[in-house]
């Protein structure tokens, strides 16, 4: 299973399509996030879907009381995305209801994001390190019926020892050399595999490489994405 979801991170659709285009032969998902999704909406996801058949992450990340998420669960449910994501803190309800929505749709609980410090939690109001929090939100949220487990691949170990089976992906993934950038908690590909991670998603080391206009930097995505994807076979 190649395990690469590449993170189209863009409010230009016409760059989305460009990158999918480049890229779908190697990469065989791809995630859309908040910006994308309130800029063109479904309308947007249908149009991506026409350049290349492919798995959807959408990266929603979605948080508030059981019935509010359940409902929006049912909005985006006819695009049946493989993973959709909501917060691991919502709580057991919030996700049971949103996993009983569609069992085509693997709910994908986000745990501690990858942007956060050890340092800041304390502020947030949680106790414990990081590690302690990821693993507690994954339990609960597999036992609510998540398909699928967010989690920096820092914790992806500890979360493999209370949820054997689950899926687990892996933002915060940098191959050596690459730039870290907003991602406080970060791991190499290989590594997050080696730890217990299913997928990983992969945005700015394949995606900074593309030019407007350019045919050459398709190409340089595409060969980035498999080198990649070979590092892992």
């Amino acid at each position: 299973m190649n395990p690469l979801i590449l993170a189209l991170d863009t409010n230009e659709i016409e760059v989305a399509e460009k990158w999918i285009e480049a890229t779908h032969s190697v990469i065989p998902t791809f995630k859309v996030g908040l910006e994308f999704f309130l800029a063109f909406g479904s309308a947007g996801l249908d149009r991506l879907r026409k350049v290349a058949d492919f798995d959807l992450f959408l990266d929603l990340k979605l948080h508030d009381i059981p019935n509010t998420v359940e409902s929006a669960v049912r909005v985006v449910a006819h695009h049946e995305p493989r993973f959709l994501t909501v917060h691991a803190s919502g709580g057991f309800e919030m996700i049971e209801r949103a996993a009983k929505v569609n069992p085509k749709i693997g709910i994908t609980a986000v745990t501690v994001l990858t942007s956060l410090s050890a340092s800041e939690l304390p502020n947030l109001g949680f106790s414990g390190t990081p590690t302690e929090i990821a693993q507690k939100m994954a339990l609960n949220a597999v036992n609510a019926g998540a398909a699928a487990i967010v989690s920096s691949p820092l914790e992806v170990s500890a979360i493999r020892e209370v949820a054997p089976a689950v899926s687990i992906i892996t933002p915060g993934v940098r191959p050596l050399g690459s730039d870290a950038g907003d991602q406080k908690r970060v791991m190499t590909p290989a590594d997050a595999i080696a730890a217990g991670s299913t997928h990983l998603v992969i945005g700015r080391p394949i995606t900074s490489l593309y030019a407007h206009g350019s045919d050459d930097s398709l190409t340089a995505m595409r060969e980035k994405a498999a080198e990649i994807a070979n590092s892992l076979a």
